[in-house]
């Protein structure tokens, strides 16, 4: 009998099938020997993505404090945001229904780009249907065969698949390490050169060194992407990102962004001088090969940006809450990491079996935490992934810390 503790994702990757469509053989019955472990994914949320829901996971419904949403700004379920959404939904109906390029377009995508562009202080922007499909196809469109891409080595999976895609050379530097950062740049002068950091690293929650890694850039004169996906709205004076925190946004080429953090919603942008956002339109093909956002949506993003702009008591809010949820779970000796942000990583260790019987047992006593397991982390760093928001109460707070305590606390003690 396999024993699925001894095991992870990374070890199915490759298949010795015949077939392609055949998956590993041991891959099936890795699931099927883990079926208690896995039964934690893809859980199903019965209403809004807001700080207390009701859930379907582990094979049974479970009313929650939510700890794993990205709504940072609590725009979830606000009413002016669901009312835009309605009014959007009633006027263009239900879908694009097609491409931006062809036919998808509407007037409020123009007035979201418009809006956006002029909120961030750039010269334009351009929408995608997916952040995803936002970063990756906006590097794989800018950079190209013979170019080289130097990536932050804890970069998110898209900006990777986008340099991939592109087919230029990957490199890449120590996290966070101005010195290693010197060393890729040193290594490649007289080439076409994109530096990619992110504002908010997704998995630890620590925070780009912006002024020793651009002191770098500036030097070798290589341009800057950054991606301000868990930044946007949540860091600097007027909420455009950690870019804006460092005052360091003339030192930056492209932002990214994505919509379905702090905005509450989906699909992500690409921000930069026009003449490269005209020339992405056309060869950027998650944009043009896909279909564009529901105009409903993006009347709903549009709210959220105006909401933003005129209640700067959201931001004080989420950072009210995360100071205190990550001062009192450093009170319990809870290893965070390296976390300076609402992304709170609650480090376990290695035990992968202890990582899923934690996460039953946190979800029984009513807390929605998700386990994050290798190869999405290292092999020792296992963890469960707490993203605090705007809309949390002290009360949904207090009762999540105690349900860690109770749990995580208590077990990682007994195990000294």
């Amino acid at each position: 009998m396999i024993n699925p503790a001894d095991y992870s994702l990374a070890d199915f990757y490759y298949s010795e099938t015949n077939d392609p469509t055949c998956p590993p053989p041991e891959f099936t019955a890795w699931r099927e020997a883990g079926a208690w472990a896995m039964s934690l994914m893809e859980p199903a949320l019965h209403g809004p993505a807001i700080p207390r829901v009701s859930i379907y996971r582990a094979g049974h419904d479970q009313k929650v404090i939510n700890l794993s949403s990205y709504n940072y700004m609590g725009m979830a379920h606000h009413p002016e945001v669901i009312e835009a959404a309605k009014q959007a939904l009633d006027k263009y109906g239900v879908g694009a229904c097609g491409s931006p390029l062809l036919s998808g377009l509407s007037d409020l995508h123009r007035e979201l780009e418009v809006k956006l562009a002029a909120f961030l202080g750039r010269e334009a922007v351009m929408l995608y249907n997916s952040g995803f499909g936002a970063a990756m196809g906006a590097l794989a469109g800018m950079l190209r065969k013979g170019d080289t891409a130097i990536l932050d080595a804890k970069c998110h999976l898209c900006a990777m698949d986008g340099a991939s895609l592109s087919k230029a050379k990957r490199v890449f530097f120590d996290h966070n390490s101005a010195a290693s950062l010197e060393e890729a740049l040193s290594k490649s002068e007289g080439q076409r050169r994109l530096v990619v950091l992110e504002g908010v690293y997704s998995m630890d929650g620590d925070v780009a060194d912006l002024p020793a890694l651009l002191e770098v850039t500036r030097r070798h004169k290589a341009s800057v992407f950054i991606d301000e996906a868990h930044s946007l709205l949540v860091y600097g004076k007027h909420g455009r990102g950690v870019a804006e925190h460092f005052e360091a946004e003339a030192d930056i080429a492209v932002m990214f962004g994505t919509f379905s953090k702090s905005f509450a919603g989906v699909g992500g942008f690409v921000a930069a001088k026009k003449e490269l956002v005209d020339y992405l339109r056309y060869y950027s093909n998650p944009y043009g090969f896909s279909c564009a956002l529901p105009p409903s949506v993006v009347a709903a993003l549009l709210k959220v940006l105006e909401i933003f702009q005129r209640d700067d008591s959201l931001q004080k809010r989420l950072w009210d809450n995360t100071h205190y949820y990550r001062s009192q779970l450093l009170q319990m000796g809870v290893n965070i990491g390296e976390s300076t942000s609402q992304v709170v990583p609650i480090v376990i260790g290695s035990n992968r079996l202890l990582l899923y019987q934690l996460c039953h047992e946190m979800n029984e006593k009513g807390l929605f935490l998700a386990p994050v397991d290798y190869p999405s982390v290292p092999e020792g760093q296992l963890r469960f992934r707490s993203a605090i928001t705007a809309a949390h109460t002290r009360e949904d707070l207090d009762e999540a810390l105690q349900i860690i305590e109770d749990t995580v606390v208590k077990r990682l003690k007994e195990q000294g």
